[in-house]
C-alpha cells in the first residue's frame, strides 16, 4: 500500500484483501449487481437473513424462523470476533449518567456527565468527569464520520421528538436517552481505531469544547470521499458488499415490521391496563357495600391489582428497555448503509481513474499517475475498513439481541407468575370462606 493511504487499514488490524479487480480485464468473470440492486422484501417469498456471508439458495423467512435469522445461537468464534471489548485489554472506559435539568432566559436542556478512566498516554489526567448536552454528542459524530469516513460510526438516538406526543423533558424520555447516550459512547470508546481520534479525546477532556476546534485539519481528512465520485459510475458493486447491502435491507424490513407490531401491542396493553385498574375499582367499592361478601370481593380487587402491577412493569420494559435497542439498529442500519455509499464512490473514482489512465497509457506510454495508486490505497482501506467493522457490528448485535430476547422473555415470565400467583391466592381465600361459612352452618 502506498504512502498516500488514509490512517485506519494498519490501526485496526484487518486482514488483507484481494486487489480491485482491473475494470478492463475481458477475462474476468461478471461481478454481482451494483448498489442498486436489492433483496426481494416486498414479495411473497421473504428475504433470509443470512449475516452478510454469500450463500447458494434462500429460504423463506417465516415469524417462527426469525431467531434463527437473526443467528443468536452460542457460537463462540463468532462472538470471539471482536477482542477489543474484553477487559483486559480495555484502557478506556466512559460512562454517561446523572442527567440534569438546565432552565434559562433562552433555553431549557438536559446535561449528562460524561466520566472517563483510562491509563493511555494521550490523556493528561487518568480520570476526568464533565457535563455534555445532546448536540455536544451530535458534533461528536459528525466529526467522528468526517474523520474517519471508512469507519462505521455508531448511531446516536434521535433528536427531534413529536411535541404534544413525547415530552423531552419527562424522567422516562430522558432516562431512555441517557442509556443510548452511554451506549453510542462506549461503542465509540471499544473501537480499536475510533477510540484513538482527536475529536473523542477533546469531547471526554475539554471544558470547552468550544475552544478546542482545532481539529480542522483532521477533518480534512474525510473531504476527499464525500465528493470523490464526482463524474463516475460505479460498474459493478463485489459480490461481498452486495451481500452485505442485500442483508441491511432485509434487516431493516424485519426490525421494522418488529417495531409496528410492538407499537400496536403497547399501545393495547396500555388501553387494557386502563381498563382493567377500573376493573379492579369496581369490586373494591361493591366490597365496601356487601358485608357477606366482602373478603371475596377485595380478594378479586387485590388480585386484579396485582395484575395490573404486572402488566405495568412488562409495558415499561417494551417501551424502555425493548423498541430503543430495536430503533438503535435501525439507525445502525443507515449508517452502515452510508459507508457502503462512501466504499462504492471511492471505487467508482477508481474504476474511473484507472480506465483513463490506460487508455493514456495507450496512446503516449505515459507511467500509471500516482492518483490511481492513492484510489486504489483508498479502495482496499475502505474495504478493509468495512469488513472489519461489519464482522464487529455482528458480533455487538448477537450479543445485544441475546440479552434482549432473554430479559423480554424472563419479565413475560416474571409478568405470568405474578398473575398465577395473585389468582391463586384468591382461590384459597375463597375455600377457606367456603369452610368457615359450612361451619357456620353447622353450628
Amino acid at each position: 500500500m502506498s504512502a498516500g493511504a488514509p490512517r485506519g487499514l494498519a490501526s485496526s488490524g484487518q486482514k488483507p484483501i484481494a486487489e480491485i479487480p482491473h475494470p478492463l480485464s475481458a477475462a474476468e468473470e461478471p461481478l454481482s449487481p451494483g448498489p442498486d440492486v436489492t433483496g426481494d422484501v416486498g414479495g411473497d417469498k421473504e428475504a433470509a437473513l443470512t449475516n452478510g456471508t454469500p450463500v447458494e439458495t434462500s429460504s423463506p423467512a417465516s415469524a417462527s424462523s426469525l431467531f434463527n435469522r437473526l443467528q443468536l445461537d452460542d457460537d463462540p468464534d463468532a462472538d470471539g470476533l471482536d477482542t477489543y471489548v474484553s477487559t483486559e485489554t480495555r484502557d478506556l472506559f466512559v460512562t454517561v449518567d446523572d442527567p440534569k435539568k438546565h432552565v434559562s432566559t433562552m433555553e431549557t436542556y438536559i446535561t449528562y456527565r460524561v466520566s472517563t478512566k483510562t491509563t493511555r498516554i494521550e490523556f493528561d489526567l487518568p480520570e476526568y468527569s464533565l457535563r455534555r448536552r445532546y448536540q455536544d454528542f451530535d458534533r461528536l459524530r459528525i466529526k467522528l464520520e468526517d474523520s474517519q469516513p471508512t469507519h462505521l460510526i455508531p448511531p446516536l438516538p434521535e433528536k427531534f421528538v413529536m411535541k404534544g406526543v413525547v415530552d423531552r423533558f419527562s424522567e422516562e424520555f430522558v432516562e431512555t436517552r441517557m442509556k443510548a447516550l452511554d451506549k453510542f459512547l462506549k461503542r465509540v470508546a471499544d473501537h480499536p481505531v475510533l477510540s484513538f481520534n482527536p475529536h473523542l479525546n477533546a469531547f471526554l477532556t475539554a471544558k470547552d469544547l468550544n475552544k478546542r476546534q482545532g481539529l480542522a485539519l483532521l477533518t480534512k481528512v474525510g473531504e476527499s470521499v464525500k465528493h470523490v465520485a464526482v463524474g463516475y459510475k460505479l460498474r459493478a458493486r463485489p459480490a461481498e458488499f452486495c451481500t452485505m447491502g442485500e442483508y441491511l435491507d432485509t434487516f431493516n424490513q424485519k426490525l421494522g415490521t418488529i417495531d409496528r407490531i410492538a407499537q400496536r401491542i403497547l399501545k393495547e396493553q396500555s388501553e387494557y391496563l386502563t381498563e382493567l385498574r377500573e376493573y379492579g375499582t369496581v369490586y373494591s367499592s361493591w366490597a365496601r357495600s356487601e358485608e357477606e361478601l366482602q373478603r371475596p370481593l377485595e380478594g378479586v380487587a387485590s388480585s386484579v391489582a396485582t395484575c395490573c402491577g404486572a402488566l405495568e412493569d412488562l409495558t415499561d420494559n417494551m417501551s424502555q428497555d425493548f423498541l430503543p435497542v430495536i430503533r438503535e439498529y435501525v439507525l445502525y442500519i443507515e449508517s452502515m448503509k452510508n459507508v457502503l455509499r462512501k466504499r462504492d464512490q471511492s471505487q467508482a473514482e477508481y474504476e474511473g481513474r484507472l480506465e483513463a489512465a490506460v487508455l493514456r497509457k495507450q496512446e503516449d506510454r505515459t507511467p500509471m499517475p500516482v492518483e490511481v495508486e492513492k484510489c486504489q490505497d483508498r479502495v482496499e482501506c475502505f474495504n478493509a475498513d468495512l469488513k472489519a467493522d461489519w464482522e464487529r457490528w455482528q458480533s455487538n448485535k448477537r450479543q445485544d439481541f441475546k440479552q434482549l430476547l432473554t430479559g423480554m422473555a424472563d419479565k413475560n415470565i416474571n409478568h405470568y407468575e405474578k398473575c398465577q400467583a395473585a389468582w391463586e391466592s384468591l382461590i384459597t381465600l375463597l375455600q377457606d370462606k367456603q369452610t368457615e361459612d359450612k361451619t357456620s352452618e353447622t353450628n
